[in-house]
Protein backbone atom coordinates (compact mmCIF):
# COMPACT_ATOMS: atom_id res chain seq x y z
CA UNK A 1 0.00 0.00 0.00
CA UNK A 2 1.07 3.55 -0.68
CA UNK A 3 0.16 5.69 2.29
CA UNK A 4 -0.18 9.42 1.71
CA UNK A 5 0.08 11.05 5.11
CA UNK A 6 -1.02 14.69 5.12
CA UNK A 7 -1.06 17.36 7.78
CA UNK A 8 -4.13 19.59 7.56
CA UNK A 9 -3.71 22.91 5.78
CA UNK A 10 -3.53 26.32 7.48
CA UNK A 11 -6.49 27.09 9.76
CA UNK A 12 -5.14 30.22 11.41
CA UNK A 13 -4.41 30.62 15.11
CA UNK A 14 -5.39 27.87 17.56
CA UNK A 15 -8.13 28.67 20.05
CA UNK A 16 -7.75 28.10 23.78
CA UNK A 17 -11.13 26.42 24.12
CA UNK A 18 -10.89 22.81 22.76
CA UNK A 19 -14.53 22.81 21.60
CA UNK A 20 -14.05 26.00 19.61
CA UNK A 21 -10.67 24.81 18.32
CA UNK A 22 -12.23 21.59 16.98
CA UNK A 23 -14.53 23.73 14.80
CA UNK A 24 -11.71 25.92 13.46
CA UNK A 25 -11.99 26.08 9.67
CA UNK A 26 -9.34 26.58 6.99
CA UNK A 27 -8.40 30.14 6.14
CA UNK A 28 -7.88 31.32 2.55
CA UNK A 29 -4.18 30.40 2.67
CA UNK A 30 -5.14 26.89 3.80
CA UNK A 31 -7.60 26.47 0.94
CA UNK A 32 -4.88 27.61 -1.48
CA UNK A 33 -2.49 25.07 0.07
CA UNK A 34 -5.07 22.32 -0.54
CA UNK A 35 -5.44 23.24 -4.20
CA UNK A 36 -1.68 23.45 -4.70
CA UNK A 37 -1.01 20.10 -3.02
CA UNK A 38 -3.83 18.45 -4.98
CA UNK A 39 -2.22 19.70 -8.20
CA UNK A 40 1.09 18.23 -7.05
CA UNK A 41 -0.57 14.87 -6.37
CA UNK A 42 -2.25 14.98 -9.77
CA UNK A 43 1.05 15.79 -11.48
CA UNK A 44 2.60 12.81 -9.68
CA UNK A 45 -0.31 10.65 -10.96
CA UNK A 46 -1.32 9.69 -7.42
CA UNK A 47 -4.30 7.32 -7.23
CA UNK A 48 -6.17 7.05 -3.94
CA UNK A 49 -8.73 4.36 -3.18
CA UNK A 50 -9.83 5.86 0.12
CA UNK A 51 -9.44 9.14 1.99
CA UNK A 52 -9.62 9.14 5.78
CA UNK A 53 -9.66 12.25 7.94
CA UNK A 54 -9.51 13.33 11.55
CA UNK A 55 -12.95 14.37 12.83
CA UNK A 56 -11.84 18.00 13.30
CA UNK A 57 -13.19 20.50 10.79
CA UNK A 58 -9.84 21.75 9.44
CA UNK A 59 -8.63 18.23 8.65
CA UNK A 60 -11.95 17.20 7.12
CA UNK A 61 -11.99 20.32 4.93
CA UNK A 62 -8.41 19.58 3.82
CA UNK A 63 -9.35 16.01 2.91
CA UNK A 64 -12.46 17.13 1.03
CA UNK A 65 -10.72 19.88 -0.94
CA UNK A 66 -7.83 17.62 -1.96
CA UNK A 67 -10.19 14.74 -2.74
CA UNK A 68 -12.39 16.92 -4.95
CA UNK A 69 -9.38 18.18 -6.90
CA UNK A 70 -8.16 14.59 -7.37
CA UNK A 71 -11.56 13.50 -8.70
CA UNK A 72 -12.27 11.32 -5.67
CA UNK A 73 -16.00 10.66 -5.70
CA UNK A 74 -16.57 8.59 -2.56
CA UNK A 75 -17.28 10.06 0.85
CA UNK A 76 -14.29 11.00 3.02
CA UNK A 77 -14.19 8.60 5.96
CA UNK A 78 -13.67 9.94 9.45
CA UNK A 79 -11.51 8.25 12.08
CA UNK A 80 -10.64 9.29 15.63
CA UNK A 81 -7.33 7.46 15.05
CA UNK A 82 -6.24 10.64 13.22
CA UNK A 83 -7.48 13.12 15.83
CA UNK A 84 -5.11 15.29 17.87
CA UNK A 85 -5.10 12.90 20.85
CA UNK A 86 -4.75 9.68 18.84
CA UNK A 87 -2.04 7.17 19.66
CA UNK A 88 0.12 5.00 17.43
CA UNK A 89 -1.79 1.79 18.27
CA UNK A 90 -5.04 3.30 16.98
CA UNK A 91 -3.21 4.49 13.85
CA UNK A 92 -1.85 0.96 13.28
CA UNK A 93 -5.42 -0.43 13.50
CA UNK A 94 -6.53 2.15 10.94
CA UNK A 95 -3.76 1.07 8.56
CA UNK A 96 -4.69 -2.60 9.05
CA UNK A 97 -8.30 -1.81 8.16
CA UNK A 98 -7.23 -0.48 4.76
CA UNK A 99 -4.32 -2.88 4.13
CA UNK A 100 -6.03 -4.28 1.02
CA UNK A 101 -6.10 -0.84 -0.65
CA UNK A 102 -3.41 0.37 -3.01
CA UNK A 103 -3.50 4.10 -2.22
CA UNK A 104 -4.73 5.62 1.04
CA UNK A 105 -4.69 9.33 1.88
CA UNK A 106 -4.99 10.17 5.58
CA UNK A 107 -5.26 13.71 6.96
CA UNK A 108 -4.41 14.52 10.56
CA UNK A 109 -2.65 16.91 12.91
CA UNK A 110 0.70 17.65 14.49
CA UNK A 111 2.30 16.39 16.60
CA UNK A 112 0.89 12.91 16.02
CA UNK A 113 1.13 12.97 12.19
CA UNK A 114 4.88 13.46 12.16
CA UNK A 115 5.27 11.07 15.11
CA UNK A 116 3.34 8.40 13.17
CA UNK A 117 5.54 9.04 10.13
CA UNK A 118 8.66 8.82 12.25
CA UNK A 119 7.56 5.53 13.85
CA UNK A 120 6.66 4.05 10.47
CA UNK A 121 10.00 4.74 8.83
CA UNK A 122 12.35 4.32 11.79
CA UNK A 123 10.53 1.69 13.83
CA UNK A 124 11.27 3.39 17.14
CA UNK A 125 10.22 6.95 16.38
CA UNK A 126 13.82 8.14 16.51
CA UNK A 127 13.64 10.02 13.20
CA UNK A 128 13.01 13.77 13.47
CA UNK A 129 10.70 14.70 10.60
CA UNK A 130 9.10 18.10 10.22
CA UNK A 131 5.73 18.41 8.52
CA UNK A 132 4.51 21.93 7.86
CA UNK A 133 0.81 22.62 7.45
CA UNK A 134 -0.40 21.10 4.20
CA UNK A 135 2.61 18.76 3.83
CA UNK A 136 2.18 15.31 2.28
CA UNK A 137 4.44 12.29 2.69
CA UNK A 138 4.32 9.14 0.58
CA UNK A 139 5.26 5.97 2.42
CA UNK A 140 5.56 2.58 0.72
CA UNK A 141 4.14 0.20 3.34
CA UNK A 142 4.90 -2.89 1.22
CA UNK A 143 8.59 -2.47 2.08
CA UNK A 144 10.00 -3.71 5.39
CA UNK A 145 10.74 -1.39 7.02
CA UNK A 146 8.32 1.01 5.30
CA UNK A 147 10.09 3.40 2.96
CA UNK A 148 9.55 7.16 2.87
CA UNK A 149 9.36 7.87 -0.87
CA UNK A 150 8.95 11.64 -0.61
CA UNK A 151 7.80 14.50 1.60
CA UNK A 152 6.56 17.70 -0.02
CA UNK A 153 5.41 20.83 1.75
CA UNK A 154 3.45 23.72 0.19
CA UNK A 155 6.44 26.09 0.27
CA UNK A 156 8.55 23.71 -1.79
CA UNK A 157 5.67 22.90 -4.12
CA UNK A 158 4.93 26.59 -4.69
CA UNK A 159 8.55 27.41 -5.47
CA UNK A 160 8.84 24.49 -7.92
CA UNK A 161 5.54 25.46 -9.52
CA UNK A 162 6.64 29.08 -9.98
CA UNK A 163 10.02 28.12 -11.43
CA UNK A 164 8.43 25.71 -13.92
CA UNK A 165 5.62 28.13 -14.80
CA UNK A 166 8.15 30.63 -16.15
CA UNK A 167 8.95 29.91 -19.76
CA UNK A 168 12.39 28.50 -20.27
CA UNK A 169 12.33 29.33 -23.97
CA UNK A 170 14.02 32.57 -25.00
CA UNK A 171 11.72 35.30 -26.24
CA UNK A 172 11.83 35.90 -29.98
CA UNK A 173 13.62 39.04 -31.08
CA UNK A 174 11.44 41.87 -32.38
CA UNK A 175 13.18 43.20 -35.48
Amino acid sequence: MNLYLMRHANAGMPRGNPTLDARRALIKEGKDQCMLMARVLSALKVQVDVIVSSPLKRALQTAQFVGTELGYEAKVEISPALGPGADYAAFQKLLAKYADREGVLVVGHNPNVFQFLSRLVSGDGGAAIRMRKGSIARIDLDRHPPLLQWLIDPRTARSIYLSVAKSSRPKPSRK
